[in-house]
């Protein structure tokens, strides 16, 4: 059944709505990832940020996912080895820590 202007609009609304609502859930969870490296690496949010894209761009996992994850790690203590490895790595290039849970080097 074909929809009026009105109907075609409001659909048109309420689907814009939606990705809105996505959006901020999405920085949400970005902004926390954040804040967890940013406490854990002993680096500054723009740091934290930029850790975030290289994981996210050496991975090839998106950004959002990589925050997912790192989220996921602070409540489980639980991370898949490549972004644990990536993480550690692009925190050693930002600054000096490493990630709690890891064993020592040798």
């Amino acid at each position: 059944m074909p929809r009026d202007g009105g109907s075609e609009r409001i659909f048109e609304l309420q689907e814009e709505v939606q990705q809105l609502k996505e959006a901020v859930a999405s920085h949400a969870v970005v902004d926390q990832a954040i804040g967890m490296v940013v406490a854990l690496g002993r680096v500054g949010p723009d740091e934290g940020w930029q850790v975030l894209k290289e994981v996210s761009q050496h991975t090839n996992i998106k950004l959002r996912n990589v925050a997912e994850l790192i989220l996921i790690w602070g409540r489980s203590g639980a991370m898949p080895e490549e972004i644990r490895a990536e993480l550690e790595d692009a925190l050693d290039r930002f600054g000096p820590t490493q990630i709690p849970g890891e064993p020592p080097e040798q």
